[in-house]
Formats: structure tokens, sequence, C-alpha cells
């Protein structure tokens, strides 16, 4: 499903509908409240604006897009093109509102302050800051309880106290704040909790930095994140630089280089290779982190292989980018059906496993792949896809798409799904290039990295590293 910068490939699906699917199970009388006010869950506000449902939108944070704001400072690696919903688009074209240069490269807080704060500010009062979820259920309706379920509006409790009312629900809450852990093993390496440990994205050359240079720092991961940060640490002088990967090679991580689709990715991996190759950064395979200790020296960290081989390292600081999970308990009073491995919906799980699929090979999908036993729910955008590394952000705009054509009643709309989206192949690596020349990184860094980070998971971008 990643593609070319060749020319588009449009794909469509049709689904066969079962009684389930068919029943949207909104009440009318009600809103439909989006969790999360990220970019898909604002770009499902505009769906349910233009099709003239009353929505509410509730952030955790104290700003709207707050997880992407935590890694402003990166710059993604697919165009402005790319990454602004359709229905977004028409809303904030018709109130004046010109889109950024289509070929540019925005970072995180580019992103947000060109187009997810405009888009807000449409919507008014129906985006709440500072509104954090923590449980839904049907009023009235514990779990058990079956008769007159779905006339029931669904029951929204807040971190104050506060309760509200839905119709519907369009969960896009994302999963930036339950990364998984560092242990190798899905379990939180022995000590783990009990050293610092620094979250993927640090602000290496910014307001972070007093933190890392002239220290010997441990990057754990092999995703996009593990780049960005280990290109960023390249920069600092006196700096020593470990990356740990539990592969025996590195050749996923670095990437397709030249014959990337996006050439900013490409650039990354081939980047990366280069400081590896000449012993800038220092790359340990077949690492499984088992314990980490604080000593008089630093931070001890030991391997332990499945067959029992250990080695340690001792370190300054710990940069984890090992991934994300979702988190599902603020729904544990909804009938969920999800896939015992992945936690994404059990429909989604066999088009999304990273064991059997990579970015390109995930079909597009919509709301009946999206669809729970309890009508009205919905998890879409990157949550959906629960620990699969492979989300797109043109999936989660198309998602959204779908789920509100069903909640508004347009099944044909719901299952015509449809993505456009670049062909895999050879592409030229101009547009890295002449971006490097504009913002200043041919011979540093500024303003962030050529690069995607894992929460945002840009068109044809991987939020892991099945696609490099």
């Amino acid at each position: 499903m990643s593609d070319s910068c060749c020319g588009p490939t449009t794909i469509a699906i049709e689904q066969v509908t079962t009684p389930r699917q068919a029943t949207s199970g909104r009440r009318d009388d009600l809103p439909v409240v989006v969790i999360g006010a990220g970019p898909v869950g604002l770009a499902a506000a505009a769906h349910l604006a233009e099709r003239g449902i009353d929505f509410l939108v509730l952030e955790a944070g104290e700003r709207i897009a707050a997880s992407i704001a935590q890694w402003g400072h990166v710059r993604v690696f697919s165009p402005w093109k790319y990454d602004i919903d359709a229905a977004a688009r028409r809303l904030l074209e018709a109130d004046g509102w010109s889109a950024p240069d289509p070929e540019w490269l925005p970072t995180g807080a580019e992103i947000i302050a060109d187009y997810l704060a405009p888009l807000a500010e449409l919507f008014g009062d129906r985006v709440r800051t500072d509104a954090r979820v923590t449980a839904v259920s049907r009023l009235g309706y514990d779990r058990v309880r079956t008769a007159g379920r779905e006339q029931a509006p669904f029951l929204i409790r807040l971190a104050d106290g506060g309760e509200l009312q839905a119709g519907a629900i369009i969960d896009a809450s994302g999963t930036w704040t339950t990364p998984n852990a560092l242990g190798a093993s899905g379990l939180p390496a022995h000590g783990e909790n009990e050293v610092s440990i620094d979250h993927a994205l640090p602000d290496v050359l910014g307001t972070d930095r007093h933190r890392y240079e002239g220290r010997h720092v441990l990057v754990v991961g092999a995703g996009h994140s593990s780049a960005t940060t280990l290109l960023a640490l390249a920069q600092l002088d006196d700096t020593p630089i470990t990356w740990a990967i539990r592969a025996g090679n590195a050749g996923r991580a670095y990437g397709g280089g030249d014959a990337d689709a996006l050439p900013a990715r490409g650039a990354l991996g081939t980047r990366l290779h280069a400081l590896v190759t000449s012993g800038r950064i220092q790359l340990l395979t077949g690492f499984f982190t088992h314990q980490v200790r604080a000593t008089g020296d630093g931070v001890e960290v030991t391997s332990r292989t499945p067959s029992g081989t250990e080695r340690t390292i001792i370190v300054d600081r710990i940069v984890s980018a090992t991934g994300y999970r979702p988190d599902h308990s603020i729904a544990a009073e909804l009938r969920l059906d999800l896939d015992p491995v992945l936690g994404s919906t059990r429909a989604l799980a066999p088009l999304i496993d990273p064991n059997r699929h990579s970015c390109g090979t995930v079909p597009p999908h919509g709301v009946d792949e999206l669809a729970h036993p309890e009508p009205g729910y919905y998890a879409i955008g990157v949550k959906s896809y629960g620990r699969a590394p492979t989300f797109l952000l043109a999936t989660g705009y198309e998602q959204a798409r779908s789920v509100v054509a069903a909640l508004a009643g347009d099944w044909e709309a719901a299952r015509d799904v449809q993505l456009d989206l670049p062909e895999t192949g050879v592409c030229s690596s101009g547009l890295a290039e002449d971006q490097e020349q504009r913002v200043g990184l041919a011979g540093g860094i500024s303003g962030g990295l050529l690069s995607a980070p894992l929460p945002l998971a840009t068109v044809s971008a991987s939020t892991g590293s099945c696609c490099g």
C-alpha cells in the first residue's frame, strides 16, 4: 500500500454486509464524541461537520495535538500534499485558508500551527482541551447487560469528575502515551521503572541538548524514531552513541535508500548507514534488553539472548524508541472484539499483521473492519492498528471518512474505501536535497530532521520499522 512518487494508484474494495455491521448504533439526539484532537481526530470532526452531524472533540492535553507538540522539532518525511485530510481542506479553504507549499516537508510544530490549529479554530467550543477521558460505557449498562443496550447512550467519564453522554464514540486518542517497554520480551526490563529512561524523539539539538551532549547515549529500537534520534545525536561533539537492536543486522532500519518512494525517508536510512560504517555510531545487534541498573559509573544495561548469552554495557542516558501499544482500558465496559495478538479489531488483524505484511501490502479498509460488537464505538487512527507498526496517516483519514459516512447512514460511501498513494519505485531524491538547501540541513540540522516520527505515520511512511 505504499507505492510510488511516480503516479497514484487508486484502490477500492467493497465489503459484505453482516447484521452487526449494518447498524451504526448512533443516537441522533446526542453528539458524536471524538476522543483526541490530533490529525485523525480532527479529520473525523471535519467529516462530521460536512455531514451536519453534531459532535464534540475531547483532547486530554492542554492544547490540540498535544502528542505532536511533544515532537514538534521533528521534520516529517512526507510533504504537505499527503498530510491534509480532504474534508478538512475543504472546510479550511472555504474559510479563506491557503494551504502550505504541497512539496514542503513540515515539522510537527508546523503541522499544528499551519493546519491543525486553524482547523480546530473553525470548530470553536466543540473542541475541548484538558478533557481527559477515563472511561466509557453505556448509560445504565455494564458489559454484561444486553436487553435494550443499543438504544442506551454512551456514558463518558472525565478525569475532572464530569460526565457526558454521546450518540457514538470515535476514539482517535492514539498510542503516544503508552510506549512499549524497553525489555525485549514485551515486559519491562528488570529495573526499568527504577532508572530514568527517555521517551522517543527528545529534542536533542534544542531544549534537551544539555541532557545528552558529552554523555554516552544508548538508543534502543530499529524504527524511524530511533533513526531520527541517532542522526541528531551524531551532530553533538564528544557524545558517544550506541545503537542497540534485537535483529541480527540493521538492513531493515536502513531502508531503501534512493529507491524509496519518499526521498527524505530514503535519505534517513542512507545517512544512518554511513554513520554506523564510519564508526560514529556503535551498532549492537542481537541485543535483548534484560536488566537496567544504576551504578556509580552510569546505567548498566544487560542483554540476555533467548539462549541465555549475556553482555553488559554502561551508558549515561537511554532513549527508548521501541514502539507503542494501544490502551483499551477506558473501554473496559464496552463489548470489544479485539485480536489477541495485535489488540486491533479481529477483522482488521490479518490485514495488518506485521509477520505477514509490510506497510506496502496492507490493503485499504474502513468501517466494516473497524466495527466492534458495540455498535457506535470505533477506534480509528494509529490506535486502531494495535501493536502493528504499519499505520499510515492517509489510511487514518480514510478510516475517519468511512466511519463518519456509516454514522450518517450512508453505507454506500462508507464501504467505498479508496486510497490514492504514490507507488513504490525508484524515484529522484531531488525533493530531499532541495529541502535540505531550503532549511539548512546540508551541513547540519535546523528545525528538525528529514525523517518521520513514529506517531505520525505520514502517508507512505511506516510508524515502525516495517518499511525501513
